[in-house]
């Protein structure tokens, strides 16, 4: 009888665990132009070949940690209010990329898939997670009234965080809480405004 090779918190388990924390601990030091199998190997204590034929390459292993990424909850704000709310998502973007440990390793995800269509497809899959966590917060608003009913509750939470990767990845720039704050306010506006 065949039994599967994935079993919860078996060998299978640990491996993966210690591969993935290797994986992010050398995209934060080395970014993804310098990650490589052999060193996220010798990181984790797992034999290079066995990372190999588990993950094949380095797309492998950053589709791997991000699809794990796409199942942690998210702390979503429930302040009371939209307002506060879609400002604190939006916070807490702009603060992971700031992070001195996350920030590498976010930015890293973003290179990686900006030149791999696997990596791509990863981090497409986290992002739509994120924004479902996220849409909880424009779900309340649509309930208590502060938005109408026919607003498309995944848009809002795009529109409200796309100008701080605008400013990251394409012109480079910093992102200060008071520019947070207001791509959050300018989303909130195009939302009540009906565009969204």
């Amino acid at each position: 009888m065949l039994q599967s090779n994935k079993r919860p918190g078996g060998r299978s388990a640990r491996v993966r665990d210690a591969v993935r924390r290797a994986t992010l601990a050398e995209l934060g030091e080395h970014g993804y132009a310098g990650l490589t199998v052999e060193n996220v190997a010798e990181r984790s204590g797992v034999h290079k070949t066995t990372v190999y034929r588990r993950w094949g390459n380095v797309t492998g292993l950053i589709s791997d940690a991000l699809d794990l990424a796409t199942d942690e909850p998210w702390p979503i704000p429930d302040t009371g209010s939209i307002e506060g709310d879609l400002r604190g998502i939006v916070q807490l973007v702009r603060s992971g990329f700031d992070d001195p440990e996350l920030g590498p390793v976010s930015s890293a995800f973003v290179a990686a898939a900006m030149q791999s269509p696997d990596a791509a497809r990863a981090l497409h899959a986290f992002f739509a997670a994120r924004h479902e966590q996220s849409a909880e917060v424009v779900r309340r608003a649509v309930t208590r009234g502060e938005l109408p009913g026919h607003v498309d509750v995944h848009e809002v939470i795009r529109v409200a965080v796309a100008p701080v990767y605008y400013r990251l990845f394409v012109a480079h720039e910093p992102v200060s809480e008071q520019d947070a704050d207001r791509a959050a306010d300018a989303a909130l506006a195009a939302a009540r405004a009906g565009v969204l």
